[in-house]
């Protein structure tokens, strides 16, 4: 090996290099456009038409819990198969395959928690052009159209949803090639003009288009043994004018017509400083998008792991508001309808359509396919502290001890790629990181944790015991000659781990193990980086798609990499403690499914202030598919922010939901007290605001993990059918209780914030000012401005003692911020529990509903048959927009009552009383008289 890295050894230091200097852009030639990526340019050759594909109705099959029906496509006489299926919980699930495949195609395993289940389906009619089925209610139902084949989803008189309506259904079917070709379909012609139809199905056959079978990018060549796979399909979305979802781009929430540019791609990279508001394909897919008008909200999951690209048209595209009134005023009737074209490099047709009808139903229809969002361990909500490197234990020891000094509080500490032994993971380099268990132990004892890089590309050494194993055990994925597969990596040449493999992962989390990865300790946890997988040396800086996975290509299975990688290192992690401890595991590559192992980030942004505006659609895209726990780099990855900039990335990233500072090697140090004494106050206050509000963040983990819902969410979820909100993506609800507007313009003097809710109020977190909802609201900010509201109607738990770490606050008692709204009522909630283990799945919690009604606030136990105890205890109430009592009285859960005492101030109409000392657990309830 040693003549292979001394020659490659250049093509490494030149990639650095390129890292490393001032030329901080991406470079768009290392990466296709459709028009580069042969089947995307092929099936977007295909215009809108009369589809060639026609249903066999006499094939038809109807069972309790599925239809099959027989597809052909008269160009070519190639036989299909459709399957329908009805699910519980308002979803239906359409199949397409071939019926006799030359070989299987691949369909993708591991991202469902489970085989979904069905409900029955019923014939309601049929004839010689179709048939229409039943969906459960009478009003619901599905109508298969014959020729051309189409399928229409409807409710009463309403078209939900049609799927080839615009005829670019496309099913490249596995062939022979050519040259060596015997004639696999001949079985499936239908009998008609033998001599006609074999010719024309044999022109067909014959057509060989670039690409088809071979293919060129840059110097790269993908040979395709299996030639031509691509399938595609269209929706269309009648009443549609906004649709959401399929991250990852650096785009606006509300997704963009593509007619004009490339279509979205759906394939993990690794970008080197990705550019934003564009449709490249970025570290992570899920292929899910949301569609949304103010009558009803659907999702579309395509279920497909190779490379994709998803075109976007709409009818009122382009239109201004101008041109809309105009059609408003000379009666124009076009109802306003958004096509989504899906179009996937392999495997088969496989979509979930979700038909809400609400924003929830929709989550929750989704979290029934691919699971929710781990509960994370509470000291993950809160601040992380990183950069690529602390250079040595003296480091870390003397960043921990900054953040003491300046008195703000964080709980974990990162380290990079440089502190491993040669860039081989699960190892420390000797020299810097001597005696890692020391280190970790100066961390316990002030009750904070470590994260430690384990990238998935192994350095190929064989004085390295990991490489070894996973060499004898014939673990690496494979190139097309059937050697192992090497690309160029951080270590130089790595070989990379066939993560598809489940005896693959077992033995991946089995190396987590305390008695495996020497110097870990119970407070160290996992970062999977560099998981797309990114290959420097291979084609668009990823391996190459003819690489072998078992009986599949890359090409199959490539979206799914990342997935299989944190899936494997969560289970390593759960395991090493016996099954008691929760993971943290942030990957930057994702899929479908990823939620359930843990955190994900937006990967290599930059010091700009776009990049920080972009975080918020980012995060809240990542939301809406079910991926709760995101983030943006707090500063920004490359290049160095201005102080103004740093200060209004923490304010912004205190309140999104995972809040990490990161920074390249090539950067300046930028701990938060390296800017002067003022920009260190702004940062402590906006770290401390995240502090205060962990019970409230915890309690929206623990909601998003039992019903799939988005932590942080866009305006249009909670307020459906204002659409004032279906674009806004310049702030944001944290659950339905608090609406953040971050500062993200430079040498902002103020915000305008839209505050949603015609019969609501909202009031200011920090002044305790009441506005009314349904308004755009300017906002005069200064440095320290963080706007942030409580929705009049809910009571919001707060801790204000602030310590140095998440942990030492756990015995703390609590401050209930009751915002009453114009019926003077509130409602919200308390969840408790250890905080790091699984025993809240064997109801160890304390789960109350907080109410005000009628004067009183009480607190009553939403679980009754959990077990839990805390000895945290109510300090202070304060309640908004109240009135001044005569007296106020406590009563426990004994019968106790005593007087509480309190202020009033009668400017802000705010209450606050005074150590109510109930226990955090327990009934009471407080009177105003």
């Amino acid at each position: 090996m040693a003549t292979f890295t001394e020659r490659m050894a250049p093509v490494l230091v030149l990639w650095l290099a390129m890292s490393l200097s001032g030329t901080w852009a991406v470079d768009k030639g290392n990466f296709k456009t459709c028009d580069q990526s042969a089947f995307c340019k092929r099936q977007r050759a295909l215009k809108p038409g009369e589809s060639p594909y026609r249903a066999l109705l006499e094939t038809m099959e109807l069972t309790n819990t599925r239809l099959t029906l027989q597809l052909i496509n008269d160009n070519n006489k190639v036989h299909l198969l459709l399957e329908l299926y009805r699910l519980q919980g308002n979803i239906t699930r359409v199949k397409i395959n071939e019926l006799k495949p030359l070989r299987p195609r691949y369909e993708v395993p591991d991202v469902l928690i489970r085989e979904p289940l069905t409900e029955p389906l019923s014939l309601l009619s049929q004839d010689e052009n179709g048939v229409v089925l039943s969906l459960g209610s009478e009003s619901q139902r599905v109508i298969v159209s014959a020729r051309p084949f189409r399928l229409d989803i409807m409710e009463g008189r309403e078209v939900l949803m049609s799927l080839n309506s615009r005829g670019l259904l496309a099913f490249e079917h596995l062939r022979m090639r050519k040259d060596t070709q015997v004639d696999p379909e001949g079985e499936k012609k239908e009998e008609a003009d033998p001599a006609t139809q074999a010719e024309k199905a044999k022109e067909e056959e014959d057509k060989v288009e670039d690409g088809m079978w071979e293919e060129t990018f840059k110097s790269h060549s993908d040979g395709k043994p299996n030639g031509p796979s691509a399938i595609s399909l269209d929706f269309s979305l009648p009443g549609v004018e906004h649709v959401y979802g399929i991250p990852e781009h650096a785009d606006t929430l509300r997704l963009k017509t593509t007619e004009n540019g490339d279509p979205y791609r759906l394939y993990n990279l690794d970008v080197f400083q990705y550019e934003l508001y564009n449709p490249m394909a970025l570290y992570g897919a899920v292929p899910v998008m949301l569609a949304h008008n103010a009558q009803r909200t659907t999702g579309i999951f395509w279920f497909n792991a190779a490379e994709t690209w998803v075109d976007i048209s709409s009818n009122t595209a382009g239109k201004t508001v101008f041109g809309k009134m105009l059609d408003y005023v000379q009666g124009s009737n076009e109802t306003p309808q958004t096509d989504v074209r899906w179009i996937s490099e392999s495997g088969i047709i496989d979509v979930f359509i979700m038909l809400g009808p609400t924003p929830k139903d929709v989550f929750s229809q989704y979290a029934s396919l691919t699971g929710t969002q781990s509960f994370p361990p509470k000291a993950a909500v809160g601040y992380h502290q990183c950069r690529w490197n602390y250079n040595d234990q003296e480091d870390v020891a003397s960043v921990d001890a900054g953040f003491d000094e300046h008195d703000i509080p964080y709980d974990y500490i990162w380290l990079d790629i440089e502190h491993t032994d040669g860039k081989r993971y699960f190892t420390w380099d000797p020299h810097k990181f001597a005696t890692p268990k020391e280190m970790l132990q100066g961390l316990v004892e002030k009750k904070r944790k470590m994260v430690a890089i384990v990238d998935p590309h192994i350095k190929v050494d064989s004085n390295y015991k990991i490489h070894n194993e996973i060499r004898n055990k014939g673990f690496y994925i494979k190139n097309k000659d059937g050697g192992d597969y090497e690309g160029w990596c951080w270590p130089g040449s790595a070989g990379y781990p066939d993560f598809t493999r489940a005896d693959m992962r077992d033995w991946w989390a089995s190396m987590f193990a305390y008695d495996q990865y020497e110097g870990s300790m119970e407070n160290l946890y996992t970062w999977n980086d560099m998981n797309e997988p990114s290959v420097f040396n291979g084609p668009e800086v990823t391996m190459h798609k003819d690489a072998v996975h078992g009986a599949w290509e890359h090409r199959d299975v490539h979206n799914l990499y990342g997935f299989y990688v944190q899936m494997a290192t969560a289970e390593g992690l759960i395991q090493r403690s016996g099954g008691v401890e929760r993971p943290f595991v942030l990957t930057r590559a994702f899929f479908a499914g990823s939620q359930r192992y843990g955190a994900v980030w937006t990967g290599d942004n930059a010091a700009e202030w776009d990049h920080l505006k972009i975080s918020i659609p980012m995060c809240l895209s990542l939301g809406l598919v079910g991926i709760s726990f995101c983030g943006a780099d707090v500063g920004g990855f490359f290049k160095s922010p201005s102080t103004e900039l740093l200060v209004r990335w923490y304010q912004t990233g205190a309140y999104q939901p995972f809040f990490r500072a990161h920074a390249h090697l090539d950067t300046p140090r930028r701990e938060p007290w390296l800017f002067g004494p003022d920009n260190t106050a702004l940062i402590r206050e906006a770290v401390r605001q995240r502090y205060t509000l962990l019970p409230y963040w915890y309690q929206q983990f623990y909601h998003a993990h039992r019903t799939g819902e988005p932590i942080m969410r866009p305006l249009w979820v909670e307020y459906p059918q204002d659409p004032a909100t279906f674009a806004l993506d310049d702030e944001f609800l944290i659950g339905r209780d608090l609406l953040v507007h971050p500062v993200t313009e430079e040498g902002a003097r103020g915000v305008t914030a839209y505050l949603p809710g015609k019969d609501e109020v909202w009031f200011d977190v920090h002044t305790f000012q009441k506005h009314n909802g349904a308004q755009n609201l300017y906002i005069p900010v200064t440095m320290s401005s963080i706007p942030v509201f409580q929705r009049g109607g809910s009571i919001i738990p707060r801790k204000i003692r602030v310590r140095r770490s998440s942990s030492c606050m756990m015995h703390d008692p609590y401050t209930l911020y009751v915002a009453l709204n114009p019926q003077r009522t509130a409602e919200g909630e308390l969840y408790i529990d250890d905080g790091h283990t699984f025993n809240y799945e064997k109801k160890e919690f304390i789960h109350r509903k907080l109410s005000f009604a009628k004067n009183m606030l009480s607190s009553a136990n939403l679980a009754p048959d959990a077990q839990f105890s805390t000895r945290s205890w109510i300090e202070r109430i304060v309640i908004l927009g109240a009135s001044k009592p005569s007296k106020v009285t406590l009563k426990t859960a004994e019968g106790q009552e005593s007087q509480l005492e309190f202020d009033f101030d009668a400017s802000m109409s705010v209450l606050t009383l005074r150590k109510p000392g109930v226990n955090a657990g327990l009934d009471w309830n407080v009177t105003l008289q």
